[in-house]
């Protein structure tokens, strides 16, 4: 599948915006903190994929109630569905200027991932969260992430990088106050 920008302009691709809110003092932190352990640009992208992925439970996994959708939240409150995983994973990744998109995949529901840009191609990366039948790696020479669509069951890997979440995404995230609502309302196609 060819990846395909909402944006020609690669800098849209580093921004800060309300979501992915790398210039908030609690991404610079953990950025700062995960940085100093990595000998260059990919370890540091790897060690942060490992971070979202491993230390932030994705809350359906674990049972937390909360919604959160900015990536300071995301890493204060130390939960997230696979949208807000993602969105902290951007802004760990654009903190250290390493351009990163968001992408989606349709299943019952849409299902939210990153993608990063080394050697001058997009790699989609996804950090839900492993657990029993889900093994998400972080890869940059083929993809290994949590779930592969099944065409026939009408499932499908949506091209688009976006250089900030889908709209319908944003909406139904800042709409839910809590996770058994926001389960209720999770879109079903972009």
């Amino acid at each position: 599948m060819e990846l395909i920008q909402n944006t020609p302009d690669l800098s849209a691709y580093l921004a800060a915006d309300e979501v992915i809110d790398h210039d908030h003092p609690i991404v610079r932190e953990v950025a700062a903190r995960l940085a100093r352990e990595a000998v260059d640009s990919y370890a540091y992208a790897r060690l942060s994929f490992e971070f979202v992925r491993d230390t932030i439970p994705h809350s359906q996994d674990s049972g937390d109630l909360r919604v959160t959708w900015r990536a300071s939240d995301v890493l204060e409150q130390g939960t997230g569905i696979c949208y807000a995983k993602a969105h902290a994973l951007a802004a760990l990744l654009r903190a250290e200027d390493i351009p990163t998109a968001l992408c989606y995949q349709k299943f019952d529901v849409v299902h939210g991932l990153v993608a990063v840009r080394f050697n001058g191609a997009w790699h989609r990366q996804d950090p839900r969260g492993n657990k029993p039948g889900v093994d998400a790696q972080f890869s940059l020479d083929g993809e290994l992430l949590a779930f592969t669509p099944e065409p026939e069951s009408n499932e499908m890997d949506y091209p688009v990088l976006y250089a900030e979440p889908h709209p319908v995404v944003l909406s139904v995230l800042k709409a839910a106050p809590d996770r058994p609502y926001l389960w209720k309302t999770l879109p079903t196609a972009l």
